[in-house]
């Protein structure tokens, strides 16, 4: 049986970050979004936060009018924000915890306590037409709950593993890269789709790409910072490569 296509999503939100820096209107993240998709991304991820801390409201709705892949909404699941999302509709809005005090986004989301909360959530955006994603810990209690939910696909949280594998801790990264392997064939048994994100830069996202059940990952920090180096195109050329060779080695 062929593999599936592994995809990349590239996250803009940072550059935004860049541009609320100094009030100006640059760097724009609609244009970061079409280089993005020129050099190869499958589509755009772009979150919302509450504050309003990086992308704008303007930013979504630019993004979703203006550029030619999926655009993938991520999203606190707060009434607020379900109400932009039906009205935008974005292809796909990705669940996820937001904390006002955290710098980003720390841990998936819980499944478990917020169970019903967050089923009605899924099922509002899926009336909408819009596919939902939940962003959670590799975990097979947290994928049984997802499933529950009623979301066709989970986004890995892979933070742990990447910090654990930057600070060279090698048993760590071990250990929490066979809590992602063991949570993705769990998930895929039950049918939901794999995505992964959070923390990956190019070795590790070699190294995911090769597990054959994930089908997406969304990167931006590690884009965005290789961007001021070698640009923008070359590095998510150069992250694609990477995924590439991960994903030859995928048995």
């Amino acid at each position: 049986m062929p593999l599936s296509p592994l995809r990349l999503g590239v996250n803009v939100d940072h550059v935004a970050t860049l541009r609320n820096a100094r009030g100006e209107t640059f760097p724009d993240p609609v244009r970061a979004a079409l280089l993005a998709i020129e050099a190869g991304a499958d589509g755009i991820t772009a979150h919302l936060r509450e504050d309003r801390r990086h992308i704008r409201d303007d930013d979504m709705v630019r993004l979703k009018q203006e550029i030619s892949t999926p655009l993938n909404f991520e999203m606190a699941a707060t009434e607020q924000m379900l109400d932009i999302a039906l009205r935008i509709r974005p292809h796909a809005a990705c669940l996820v915890p937001e904390r006002r005090t955290e710098r980003t986004t720390e841990g998936g989301l819980d499944v478990l306590g917020g169970h019903d909360h967050l089923r009605v959530f899924v099922s509002e955006l899926a009336r909408g037409g819009v596919r939902v994603s939940l962003f959670i810990e590799p975990s097979s209690e947290a994928v049984e709950a997802a499933r529950s939910i009623g979301a066709p696909v989970v986004e890995f949280h892979t933070g742990a593993w990447c910090h654990a594998a930057l600070a060279g801790e090698t048993q760590r990264a071990a250990a929490e890269f066979a809590r992602i392997g063991a949570a993705v064939l769990r998930a895929s048994g039950l049918g939901l789709e794999c995505h992964a994100g959070h923390g990956l830069d190019f070795e590790t996202a070699e190294a995911i790409a090769a597990l054959p059940q994930i089908a997406e990952l969304n990167i931006g920090h590690f884009l965005v910072s290789e961007a001021v180096f070698i640009g923008l195109g070359p590095a998510i050329k150069k992250m694609r490569a990477a995924m590439n060779a991960g994903r030859a080695r995928a048995k």
